[in-house]
């Protein structure tokens, strides 16, 4: 289950100093959604019979307190804002200028509870990279062939005495990935289930000793006129995407 699977249940609800004297406990993620969702709303603009342009980068700007709460959920947090800003913008029609980049910022001048969107609309094409996250931290897959295990010369070392020392290794070909067991003694598990080697798919969860990967293709926004920069952290592609043409990539 994700964060935010009930996000539906409390969409419509005000994001303001209400909000904000009756949420003792500070600002909620399904708040943040209901925000994103009526800056999509309101800044959609129709530009042909057959065109709906929404803004493609928001700044969710809150208080410091509720910032640290929210930092702390890490990458998943704004994984899942963007996915549901794209599922909004798909039963919508609303079609984007480039690729969606979500940025959460602490603003002293907000009280707990209160939450502020800054929407824009960047032309650009969109890039996509491989990352596993594991106890927290997100690696990017920068090799063909990606090994983990405890051991030091794995290519991620993890502390984790239920696992091998080069215990599996992602096999990234550009367009798809497969992960595979490399021998290990307590074997591996995808989704939890016993693997060998089989297809990796985004969101798929591999489970080695006591410890949980998670692999993602994310998107990295690239700006009409500036050359392709280091892979966001922070997004990634919900696999009914309308800019990905298939499931693995841009349309061409």
């Amino acid at each position: 289950m994700g964060i935010l699977d009930n996000f539906e249940k409390g969409l419509e609800r005000a994001v303001n100093g209400a909000f904000a004297k009756t949420f003792k406990s500070g600002l909620q993620p399904v708040e943040i959604t209901s925000a994103l969702r009526r800056e999509l709303d309101t800044k959609a603009a129709v530009v042909s019979r057959d065109r709906i342009l929404a803004p493609n980068r928001f700044v969710v700007r809150m208080a410091p307190a509720d910032f640290q709460r929210m930092n702390g959920l890490g990458a998943a947090l704004t994984d899942e804002l963007t996915q549901l800003v794209a599922q909004h913008a798909t039963s919508q029609r609303y079609q984007f200028a480039g690729g969606l980049s979500i940025v959460l910022t602490a603003d002293p001048g907000l009280s707990e509870g209160m939450v502020q969107i800054d929407s824009s609309t960047v032309q650009g094409g969109v890039s996509w990279t491989p990352v596993v996250d594991i106890n927290g931290k997100r690696y990017p897959l920068t090799k063909s062939r990606t090994v983990i295990g405890r051991g030091s010369d794995a290519d991620i070392t993890i502390d984790d005495t239920g696992t091998s020392r080069r215990h599996v290794e992602i096999i990234w070909d550009g367009n798809r990935a497969q992960v595979r067991d490399l021998g290990s003694t307590n074997g591996s598990q995808l989704n939890g289930v016993p693997v060998k080697q089989a297809i990796l798919e985004p969101d798929s969860t591999v489970t080695i000793g006591r410890t949980t990967i998670v692999f993602r293709v994310v998107p990295q926004s690239t700006s009409a006129s500036q050359q392709p920069a280091a892979p966001a952290a922070h997004v990634t592609p919900p696999a009914d995407r309308p800019d990905m043409g298939g499931f693995w990539g841009p349309s061409a």
